[in-house]
Protein backbone atom coordinates (compact mmCIF):
# COMPACT_ATOMS: atom_id res chain seq x y z
CA UNK A 1 0.00 0.00 0.00
CA UNK A 2 1.25 3.60 -0.63
CA UNK A 3 -0.07 6.33 1.53
CA UNK A 4 0.26 10.33 1.27
CA UNK A 5 3.57 12.30 2.61
CA UNK A 6 3.87 13.48 6.03
CA UNK A 7 2.01 17.02 5.60
CA UNK A 8 4.18 18.08 8.59
CA UNK A 9 7.32 17.27 7.19
CA UNK A 10 6.59 15.76 3.42
CA UNK A 11 8.54 12.14 4.42
CA UNK A 12 7.34 9.52 2.90
CA UNK A 13 8.19 7.22 5.19
CA UNK A 14 4.48 6.71 6.51
CA UNK A 15 3.06 3.82 8.22
CA UNK A 16 -0.49 3.13 9.10
CA UNK A 17 -1.79 3.03 13.57
CA UNK A 18 -5.07 2.10 13.52
CA UNK A 19 -6.96 4.82 11.73
CA UNK A 20 -3.86 7.27 11.86
CA UNK A 21 -1.09 7.98 9.55
CA UNK A 22 2.19 8.51 11.44
CA UNK A 23 5.53 9.84 10.22
CA UNK A 24 8.08 8.20 12.09
CA UNK A 25 10.38 10.69 10.87
CA UNK A 26 8.70 13.79 12.96
CA UNK A 27 6.39 11.48 15.27
CA UNK A 28 3.01 13.52 13.16
CA UNK A 29 0.00 12.07 13.19
CA UNK A 30 -3.17 12.52 11.43
CA UNK A 31 -6.03 10.97 10.01
CA UNK A 32 -6.28 11.19 6.17
CA UNK A 33 -9.74 11.61 5.88
CA UNK A 34 -9.84 14.96 8.11
CA UNK A 35 -7.20 16.56 6.14
CA UNK A 36 -9.08 15.33 2.60
CA UNK A 37 -12.07 17.45 3.99
CA UNK A 38 -10.42 20.21 5.19
CA UNK A 39 -8.90 20.89 1.50
CA UNK A 40 -12.17 21.54 0.63
CA UNK A 41 -12.16 25.38 -0.68
CA UNK A 42 -15.67 26.78 0.78
CA UNK A 43 -17.05 29.94 -0.94
CA UNK A 44 -19.83 31.94 -0.21
CA UNK A 45 -21.80 34.29 -2.73
CA UNK A 46 -23.36 38.04 -2.49
CA UNK A 47 -26.45 36.55 0.24
CA UNK A 48 -24.13 34.06 2.01
CA UNK A 49 -25.03 30.60 0.40
CA UNK A 50 -22.19 28.07 -0.54
CA UNK A 51 -21.44 27.70 -4.18
CA UNK A 52 -20.38 24.22 -5.65
CA UNK A 53 -19.32 23.53 -9.15
CA UNK A 54 -21.91 22.70 -11.23
CA UNK A 55 -24.44 25.88 -9.98
CA UNK A 56 -25.84 28.22 -12.19
CA UNK A 57 -25.63 32.08 -10.79
CA UNK A 58 -26.61 35.46 -11.67
CA UNK A 59 -24.91 38.94 -11.60
CA UNK A 60 -25.62 40.57 -8.72
CA UNK A 61 -24.24 43.62 -9.76
CA UNK A 62 -22.89 45.40 -13.06
CA UNK A 63 -19.36 43.91 -13.94
CA UNK A 64 -16.79 45.71 -16.27
CA UNK A 65 -14.11 43.37 -18.25
CA UNK A 66 -11.12 44.06 -18.05
CA UNK A 67 -9.35 45.02 -21.10
CA UNK A 68 -12.36 45.20 -23.06
CA UNK A 69 -15.27 47.68 -23.67
CA UNK A 70 -18.13 44.64 -22.88
CA UNK A 71 -20.18 44.64 -19.64
CA UNK A 72 -21.58 42.17 -18.26
CA UNK A 73 -25.32 43.66 -16.65
CA UNK A 74 -27.36 42.37 -13.21
CA UNK A 75 -28.90 39.29 -14.12
CA UNK A 76 -26.30 37.98 -16.74
CA UNK A 77 -26.54 34.01 -16.07
CA UNK A 78 -23.63 31.97 -15.35
CA UNK A 79 -22.76 28.20 -15.23
CA UNK A 80 -19.69 27.37 -12.15
CA UNK A 81 -17.28 24.87 -13.88
CA UNK A 82 -14.52 25.62 -10.85
CA UNK A 83 -13.80 27.00 -7.67
CA UNK A 84 -10.11 28.39 -6.74
CA UNK A 85 -8.46 29.30 -4.27
CA UNK A 86 -7.60 32.74 -5.83
CA UNK A 87 -6.86 36.23 -4.34
CA UNK A 88 -9.07 37.97 -6.80
CA UNK A 89 -11.47 35.73 -8.34
CA UNK A 90 -13.09 32.43 -7.27
CA UNK A 91 -15.26 31.34 -9.95
CA UNK A 92 -14.30 29.88 -13.14
CA UNK A 93 -17.41 30.29 -15.05
CA UNK A 94 -18.86 29.82 -18.44
CA UNK A 95 -21.27 33.41 -18.87
CA UNK A 96 -23.89 33.70 -21.20
CA UNK A 97 -23.06 35.93 -23.53
CA UNK A 98 -19.18 36.11 -23.05
CA UNK A 99 -17.76 32.87 -22.43
CA UNK A 100 -15.20 31.61 -20.08
CA UNK A 101 -14.17 34.11 -17.23
CA UNK A 102 -13.10 34.05 -13.55
CA UNK A 103 -15.36 36.29 -11.61
CA UNK A 104 -15.35 37.03 -7.97
CA UNK A 105 -18.24 35.30 -5.84
CA UNK A 106 -19.44 38.46 -4.07
CA UNK A 107 -20.69 39.62 -7.24
CA UNK A 108 -23.16 36.63 -8.14
CA UNK A 109 -26.13 35.08 -6.53
CA UNK A 110 -27.01 31.61 -6.81
CA UNK A 111 -29.60 31.23 -9.08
Amino acid sequence: MSFPPCPNCHSEYVYQDQSQLVCPECAYEWNPKEVAEAETIIVKDANGTLLSEGDKVTLAKDLKVKSSSLVLKIGTKALVRRIVDGKDHQLDCKVDGAGEMMITAQFVKKA
